[in-house]
């Protein structure tokens, strides 16, 4: 879309994307197609200039969201919904008319770039905000309200609605809460970046779920069906016999939900627990175990 190099770089995208900007954008060019062109163009500069997704973009190719998960997710269908509105589109390029004429990326000189030819209007700037759930949270969803302070020492409360199956990194776009436009431009958004705490009980793998599983010495010589807690609520483990620590159980389905596509999956690492103090009878027991087994752990396979 640019017209650069694989190896171009932080200057040449930029020079690149200056040159497509003044000619495509549909306040200057309207022509059908150029609002589209340059969304596209818009688009294609924001993921070159963000370390991450260059990064995910240089790895996976142009459809590098299907494969790298959704650690940030760009496009309209992952901006999830704020104060009840759901936005179309990338938050930085959400309208565009002749009375709304901010950039599509934040921190870009419009003025420089076009002069005076938008009549001194000029987007409002956008605000950004961080807000931290837990692996609970995230998994099912929830409701959360955040206090930020404005210019002029004014603290606003936002309704933030988290999607179930949030990821971190993931953004939510609350319309019009970022700063006042110039002259007939609309406000700016807050953005608001999710983080999920990190967890004792869950590891986190993109929409799969990890978490150890304590069994006894029965029930991982024996097997049998194990209850455990979930981020979704209990789930009923199958441990097969003879299964050793470490050993991974995978629940499909059970892992984060996937609005639209497949859910993650649940992974229960097997954890062989003994008890701290033995009685005489669970003594007796084992020293019997011990007579009567060949068993040898560290014995070569």
């Amino acid at each position: 879309m640019l017209g650069v190099p694989r190896t171009a770089d932080a200057k040449q995208i930029k020079r690149a994307y200056r040159d497509l900007a003044r000619k495509y954008h549909p306040d200057v060019n309207k022509d059908p197609g150029a609002d589209e062109r340059f969304k596209r163009i818009s688009e294609a500069h924001h993921v070159l200039t963000d370390p991450e997704l260059r990064a995910q973009y240089d790895r996976f190719g142009p459809d590098f969201r299907q494969y790298a998960g959704a650690a940030r997710d760009t496009g309209g269908a992952a901006e999830a919904r704020g104060r009840g509105r759901r936005h179309s589109g990338s938050p930085r390029y959400t309208t565009w008319s002749t009375a709304s004429t901010g950039g599509a990326e934040a921190g870009f000189d419009w003025d420089d770039l076009f002069g005076e030819v938008f009549g001194g209007s000029e987007r409002g700037a956008d605000r950004s905000a961080e807000l931290e759930l837990s692996v609970e949270e995230a998994y099912r969803g929830t409701r959360r309200t955040i206090r930020l302070q404005d210019a002029n020492g004014t603290v606003q409360s936002y309704d933030i609605e988290i999607p179930a199956g949030a990821v971190d990194g993931q953004r939510v776009l609350v319309s019009g809460a970022g700063g006042e436009g110039r002259g007939d431009a609309r406000p700016g958004d807050l953005v608001v970046t999710l983080r999920v705490s990190p967890d004792r009980r869950y590891r986190l793998d993109g929409a799969n779920i990890e978490m150890d599983l304590p069994v006894s010495p029965w029930e991982a010589a024996l097997g049998g069906e194990v209850r455990v807690s979930a981020p979704g609520g209990p789930v009923t483990v199958r441990v097969p016999p003879g299964s050793s620590s470490g050993r991974r159980l995978r629940l499909r389905g059970q892992g984060m939900p996937r609005p639209g596509g497949r859910d993650g999956d649940l992974f229960a690492r097997v954890r062989i627990l003994v008890p701290n103090r033995l009685s005489d009878p669970e003594r007796e027991l084992f020293e019997q175990l011990s007579r009567a087994s060949s068993f040898d752990p560290r014995r070569p396979a």
